[in-house]
């Protein structure tokens, strides 16, 4: 923008932006239905089963008020010249997705899975597809309703549910040719008041909690499955949902080893939506059989939600650097003089910090959309980092037992800790460092346990591996994207074969020039990451205030 231009321009206006207890309070406006354990939930606010996630959507409602973390969990949205949250922004900037990164990063190193960046993802992926559409049909309709849409989550600060993943029924069959067509989403009535939809949708992450559904294809559908081409918002309480939910986290639940110390006031909630004839009114229904672009939406929403979970396992994985270290402080060990444990640290700190680097070179080489104006990651490198983070998680849990020994599990139970007749003797014998307290020790291997060797620690494998698509979808995406002609075309030239480009050949269809330039790895033009300021503990007890650089490994110098 000219400096004139800029000079002149009216400051951005502020969103609305909920606290956590807003947020709370606001669940009590809708009705859904929500089943849990085969328990209909009254009231989703007061549920102690759905706490846990409630408590951690509530932070990241918080954390956006915080002035200090402003550079990231906020943006300005240059089309509205609003400040909205960093979860309802539609990327204008390699630098925005630099800052989702970081955001996503230290939200989930508070909460586990924060859950509401989803919301981020499909509203990216939406625009990029509707702008498609109007562009095919030489229109506007669709990028009205959207951008009208996306102004009201924006200026509500709601929480989307995202409703994608589809029940599929038999894995061989199209969406047409299934026995039941309620395995998908579908279209079964159109009208001037807009459309009616029936089917289910699997895995819908935080699905009791949330104000509205985004509801979006599954796959790439075909002439046959137009019907089954749809994308639309809902309200989460409108007539004919039906949520089955599991219970979030584990809220008051009693353990061998004791309640547990992180799951118990964070968790997520995944639920099976199920749709019967619910209505959709047209201004909330951003394409209805335009099967042709389906492939644009779950192409751009994969994209963006692997960059995504990239961010959010490495704040995971800080949690487990952390906890780690901790317990070998505990134990007496100190993995600085201690290769055995030195080692299985730092392939720790190697495994977090490589995928998190995958999502950094995915926001550096970020593109802008042709169509919408939208920036998106590097598919490339997003589909690596989560490739690496969907099978590498294993091995951060094991790592995470390895230096912390068996005692994260085989702890006598915490009623132990009051009994008159076993505490004082077990505090004694099982105190290691001497300045570190019995109850110390404990604390931290009871918190590994729930981490990493509890029914959370298998949710959280499971959910790193197929979360975001398969570990075979990532792989098809890196070989369909990554410019394997170049490097063959290089082999070809050190050879002197002299053979000529052949976009035919099948090794040498992907190129990718540029990607490597005289300058280095750099594109030119593009706004970078938001340095934090300084944490407000470093200015006030005399430590130095860390430099302006932008932040790395999750900014943990932000938080005071």
């Amino acid at each position: 923008m000219p400096a004139s231009t800029s000079a002149t321009a009216p400051p951005p206006t502020k969103a609305d932006l909920m606290s956590g207890e807003a947020y709370r309070e606001s669940l009590r406006r809708y009705r859904p239905t929500v089943y849990v354990d085969g328990r209909e939930i009254a009231s989703v606010a007061d549920e102690p089963a759905l706490q846990p996630g409630i408590n951690a959507l509530a932070f990241t409602y918080d954390y956006a008020l915080r002035p200090e973390l402003e550079p990231i969990a906020l943006a300005t949205q240059a089309r509205r010249n609003r400040v909205v949250s960093r979860m309802l922004h539609v990327n204008e900037s390699a630098g925005d997705l630099l800052n989702k990164l970081e955001a996503v990063r230290v939200l989930c190193q508070e909460t586990g899975c924060a859950q509401r960046y989803l919301a981020h993802d499909a509203l990216n992926g939406i625009a990029q597809a509707v702008a498609r559409i109007d562009d095919a049909k030489g229109g506007t309709e669709h990028r009205a309703r959207f951008d009208a849409y996306l102004a009201h989550v924006q200026d509500q600060d709601l929480s989307l549910g995202i409703a994608m993943t589809d029940a599929k029924g038999d894995r061989s069959r199209k969406p047409h040719q299934q026995a039941n067509p309620d395995t998908y989403v579908h279209i079964v009535e159109r009208n001037a008041q807009g459309i009616v939809i029936s089917g289910a949708k699997a895995i819908v992450t935080g699905a009791p909690y949330m104000h509205e559904f985004l509801v979006m294809p599954s796959r790439n559908m075909g002439r046959e499955d137009a019907e089954f081409a749809v994308c639309c918002a809902v309200r989460v309480d409108a007539p004919g949902i039906t949520i089955v939910s599991r219970p979030a986290g584990r809220p008051g639940e009693q353990l061998e080893h004791g309640e547990a110390l992180f799951s118990r006031k964070y968790g997520q909630a995944t639920a099976v939506v199920l749709f019967d004839r619910v209505a959709i009114p047209w201004e909330r229904v951003f394409f209805a059989g335009e099967w042709e672009h389906s492939h644009v939406l779950t192409y751009s929403y994969a994209t963006h939600h692997r960059h995504s979970c990239i961010a959010a396992r490495a704040g995971f994985g800080d949690l487990l650097i952390g906890a780690g270290a901790l317990m070998c402080e505990a134990n007496g060990l100190d993995p600085g003089k201690k290769s055995n444990l030195r080692d299985p640290m730092v392939e720790l700190i190697t495994i977090t910090e490589s995928f998190w680097s995958c999502g950094v070179a995915a926001s550096v080489y970020a593109e802008r959309d042709p169509y919408s104006g939208s920036f998106m990651p590097d598919p490339v490198f997003s589909n690596i980092g989560k490739l690496l983070l969907a099978t590498k998680i294993y091995d951060m849990h094991r790592i995470a037992h390895e230096v912390s020994g068996g005692l994260i599990v085989a702890l006598p139970g915490p009623d132990e800790d009051h009994n008159p007749a076993t505490a004082a003797k077990l505090s004694e014998v099982l105190q290691a460092a001497p300045d570190i307290p019995y109850d110390k020790r404990i604390q931290t291997a009871r918190f590994i346990e729930d981490l990493t060797a509890s029914y959370q620690g298998g949710w959280y494998s499971v959910i790193s591996l197929h979360g975001g698509g398969s570990p075979a979808a990532m792989k098809q995406e890196i070989w369909r994207n990554y410019p394997v002609g170049s490097k063959v075309e290089l082999v070809e030239r050190l050879l002197e074969r002299g053979v000529l480009h052949d976009d035919q050949r099948s090794i040498t269809k992907n190129r990718q020039p540029g990607r490597c330039c005289d300058t280095g790895c750099t594109v030119p033009g593009q706004p970078v990451m938001v340095p934090l300021p300084a944490s407000r503990k470093a200015t006030t007890d005399g430590a130095p205030a860390p430099t302006a650089s932008a932040p790395a490994h999750g900014a943990p110098g932000a938080l005071p």
